[in-house]
């Protein structure tokens, strides 16, 4: 699992890269597509994993 800096640092990331690549017109790339995509699914997964651990094991 990521830890929350980690995750914020992959939104971050994933904010730069849709402003960045859509000012420079190149967010049809697929391999942009695709990167941008990997990240967005890697913080959900991990948003979901912790949820689910949380509700687990709530006296942590």
């Amino acid at each position: 699992m990521l830890s929350d800096k980690q995750s914020l640092i992959l939104t971050i990331v994933m904010v730069a890269g849709i402003f960045t690549f859509g000012i420079l017109e190149i967010l049809d790339n697929f391999i942009v597509l695709t990167i941008l995509t990997l990240i967005f699914s890697t913080v959900v997964i991990n948003l979901i994993l912790v949820q689910k651990k949380s509700r687990r094991n709530p006296e942590e």
